[in-house]
């Protein structure tokens, strides 16, 4: 084969995929756009681009350089916007450190990804008082408290350097069911290609679900999980006005909304859920909102719930080593020609695949199954923004990237328009005298019930069958709470042919709350760990 590179001329310039450049665009076309941090700072791109020249020559001051790491824990604000560019700009890796972890956990991470400075909220400093006699290098504390006024003191002129696009430029941690959380990390090219990705996933369809230059940003999900999706270094490509709300109050995200006329926004189910069933959304306009919903499921009866409220809500689907995006669930015109309550289906499902995802469905011996929209198996990928492996973990790498793809632990089909449904996690799954019972489908169709607010659905064990499903509802009205009711709803699904009789949860029962993880997602294991013994118990 003959090979037909050609020469570049000797002044071209080969131009490298490195987060820098993604300023290029808003610099140019929207430079008097505003960026705000909740009720406490506003400023233009112009002054954004000078701000990031200045935490440069602060970082400078501090003795950081090019692969060094620079830490971060604080709440959704202007200043870790200001990380995701200029940590990365200078060549250094940015660690976002998950605060939600407990402080042996965050600690294991700092040591870990030899962190040798960590920006520091003041609201965390107690945690970092905790455990700083443990770290295992000499790591500069560098206060929020002071951060403006060090900036204040700095230069913002820095000439930010071209390198190779293949350098890390972001590590974060990511917890599974056992074992010591994951450094997961990302090359500039990687995160450029992914912002990319994005943009053109959300803009797939001309129906509804957009996000464009006049849209209002303001992100629901934690800057220190996958990088709030990697939607922020999509709004700043495209010069949007950037919303960051700080802390998650309820009230107070409500209050954003409606002031600053925020658009487009990303959460997990369980966030939007705190947000419609607070007293203040019954009188905030949300008629002009878009959510994309993601982290886990999106349920019928919460998405009901949005669109009864005008939300144009949909899901997507990722993991935090995609980066995350590799589905969304936007429908074109024809879709939103059908019925409401086939929208509602089709919204709540992970949608079809990014540009550039290869996303295969699998048997065990890694043989594509059917596109029938029934036959499940496991999803592997391919991508140009999916982490290498994780970091300094070669054993686990390798099982990540078992066969050449990456495997995402997820059961789940694809229908013959190329929409891709999650049907469980292989360890959530259900597994129930010789049957898989989908955890994610029962929690979908109770969540449709009048009176359940939230649902969880696991399996417990079972003496006869290995597992039976137990439900665990937060009633809308506990006084109203009634278990045969909701029996009664479920066996209707079974009655039209939707649900097999077999899949009936054997218990309904009834919290004030269901567990979650670090990022707001059900924690599974903890309440399978703690019903472990639920049939036991009824049996004595």
């Amino acid at each position: 084969m003959s090979n037909h590179r050609l020469t570049p001329a000797a002044s071209a310039y080969d131009y490298p995929l490195i987060i820098r450049h993604l300023l290029r665009t808003p610099l140019t076309q929207a430079r008097n756009q505003e960026i705000i941090y909740a009720d406490k700072r506003r400023y233009s791109y112009t002054t954004f681009n000078e701000r990031l020249g200045r935490l440069a020559n602060t970082l400078a001051e501090f003795g950081i350089r090019a692969g060094d790491t620079v830490a971060v824990m604080d709440w959704d604000s202007n200043r870790y916007l200001e990380t995701f560019f200029a940590v990365p700009m200078i060549g250094a890796v940015l660690h976002t450190i998950n605060i939600r972890l407990s402080p042996g956990q965050i600690l294991y991470t700092i040591n870990h990804a030899q962190d040798d400075i960590i920006l520091v909220h003041a609201d965390f400093m107690p945690i970092i008082d905790e455990i700083r006699d443990r770290f295992e290098r000499d790591i500069r504390i560098l206060p929020l408290a002071d951060y403006e006024t060090l900036l204040n003191a700095a230069s913002p002129d820095y000439d930010f350097p071209d390198f190779d696009e293949n350098t890390r430029a972001t590590t974060f941690y990511t917890t599974g069911t056992t074992g010591l959380p994951k450094g997961v990390y990302f090359t500039h090219r990687q995160l450029v290609l992914h912002t990319l990705g994005f943009m053109s996933t959300v803009n797939w369809t001309s129906g509804h679900g957009g996000f464009h230059s006049d849209d209002v940003y303001m992100p629901i999900t934690p800057m220190f999980h996958v990088h709030a999706w990697g939607a922020p270094y999509t709004a700043t490509l495209m010069g949007v006005k950037q919303v960051y709300p700080g802390r998650y109050e309820p009230g107070a995200l409500l209050a954003l909304i409606e002031a600053e006329q925020v658009t487009f926004s990303h959460c997990v189910p369980t966030i939007l859920q705190m947000l419609l069933n607070h007293p203040q959304a019954a009188q905030t306009d949300l008629s002009n909102w878009r959510v994309i919903i993601g982290g886990s499921a999106l349920p019928p009866g919460l998405a009901q719930q949005a669109l009864d409220l005008g939300i144009d809500i949909y899901a997507a689907y990722g993991l935090s080593e995609t980066c995350p995006i590799l589905t969304a669930a936007t429908l074109t015109k024809t879709m939103l020609a059908k019925s409401p309550d086939e929208q509602l289906r089709m919204r709540c499902k992970a949608g079809r695949t990014a540009p550039l995802v290869e996303l295969r469905i699998v048997d065990p011996d890694m043989n594509d199954v059917p596109q029938d929209g029934q036959s499940t198996g496991e999803i592997v990928l391919r991508a140009p923004w999916l982490t290498q492996g994780y970091l300094d973990e070669s054993e686990r790498s390798d099982e990540l990237w078992a066969g050449g793809y990456m495997h995402t632990g997820d059961i789940g089909y694809m229908d013959m328009d190329g929409f891709v449904q999650i049907t469980d996690r292989l360890k959530d799954v259900i597994k129930s005298g010789g049957e898989w019972i989908s955890s994610l489908e029962l929690e979908a169709l109770i969540s449709q019930h009048a009176n359940v607010a939230q649902v969880a659905v696991i399996g417990i064990p079972d003496e006869k069958w290995s597992e039976r499903p137990l439900a665990l509802v937060v009633p809308v009205d506990v006084v109203q709470a009634d278990s045969d009711s909701i029996q009664a709803h479920i066996h209707g699904y079974v009655d039209q042919g939707i649900l097999s009789r077999w899949a009936i949860p054997q218990r309904i029962e009834f919290v004030t709350a269901i567990d979650l993880t670090s990022v707001g997602k059900i924690d599974k294991k903890k309440l399978r760990e703690k019903y472990a013994h639920a049939n036991n118990q009824e049996k004595a």
